[in-house]
C-alpha cells in the first residue's frame, strides 16, 4: 500500500461489491466489516461501538425479567418506533445461536409483531451484545436489573424473586446489593417477600416489616 492511499479509496470497491448482493448477503457482509472495525476501534470495550442486524427470529426473551410496561407506554413505544425510527438497539448476549435479551423486550417485540415495524426492518433487529464478562446468567440478570432500574421501573414481586435465585446461587447480600444497586434493607425486604426463611440464615429481620 502506497503512502499516498487513503481510506475513501477502499469505498468505490467495496460498494461495488456489495451491490452484486442480496439484500441477506449485504446484511452479513456489513456485520462482519461492523464486528472488524469494532476490533480495531478504541471503544471496543463499548457494546454501544458495534451494533448489528440479526434476524428477529433469532432475538428470544429471557426467563427472569422484571420489567413491565403499561399498554400507553407500549402505544408511545410503538409510535415512537414507527416515527423516529430505531434509536436504541436491542442489548443481548449471545447464547447457544441465539441472542438472549437483556434489555429492549419491549423494542423487540414490537419489530417482530408490529408488520409495519417486520417490514421496514425486513424481519432484522438492531443489537448490542454485552461483554464476554457478563455472559454468565447471574450476570446477565444483573445487567438487565440494573437497566431496568435506571430508568425507575421493576416489579417488586419478580424482583423478590430475582433476589431469591440469586441468593441460592450464592450471591452473598452485600454482592446483590452492588450489583442491582440497592440498599442493604431492600434486598432484606425483598428476601421477606418470598418467605423464605432460609434466606435468613445470617441475617435478621427488617424492623420496617415488624408485627406489632
Amino acid at each position: 500500500m502506497g503512502d499516498s492511499m487513503k481510506i475513501e479509496d477502499f469505498f468505490q470497491p467495496l460498494a461495488d461489491m456489495l451491490t452484486t448482493m442480496t439484500a441477506d448477503e449485504r446484511i452479513v457482509a456489513i456485520n462482519t466489516l461492523k464486528q472488524f472495525l469494532h476490533e480495531q476501534s478504541p471503544f471496543n470495550e463499548e457494546p454501544v461501538d458495534c451494533i448489528l442486524w440479526v434476524k428477529a427470529d433469532m432475538v428470544a426473551a429471557n426467563d427472569y425479567n422484571p420489567n413491565s410496561m403499561a399498554p400507553s407506554e407500549k402505544r408511545l413505544l410503538f409510535t415512537s418506533l414507527d416515527t423516529d425510527g430505531y434509536t436504541q438497539p436491542v442489548v443481548v448476549c449471545k447464547e447457544k445461536g441465539q441472542y438472549i435479551v437483556v434489555d429492549g423486550f419491549h423494542r423487540s417485540l414490537l419489530g417482530k409483531e408490529k408488520k409495519i415495524l417486520r417490514t421496514r426492518l425486513k424481519g432484522y433487529l438492531p443489537v448490542t451484545c454485552i461483554r464476554d464478562s457478563q455472559s454468565g446468567k447471574t450476570d446477565r440478570i444483573a445487567a438487565t436489573i440494573r437497566h431496568n432500574r435506571a430508568r425507575g421501573k421493576h416489579q417488586i414481586m419478580a424482583m423478590s424473586e430475582i433476589v431469591r435465585d440469586l441468593s441460592r446461587l450464592g450471591w452473598k447480600d452485600d454482592k446483590i446489593s452492588k450489583e442491582l444497586g440497592m440498599d442493604a434493607d431492600e434486598v432484606l425486604r425483598l428476601k421477606q417477600l418470598t418467605g423464605l426463611t432460609e434466606l435468613f440464615e445470617n441475617g435478621a429481620f427488617s424492623e420496617a416489616w415488624t408485627v406489632k
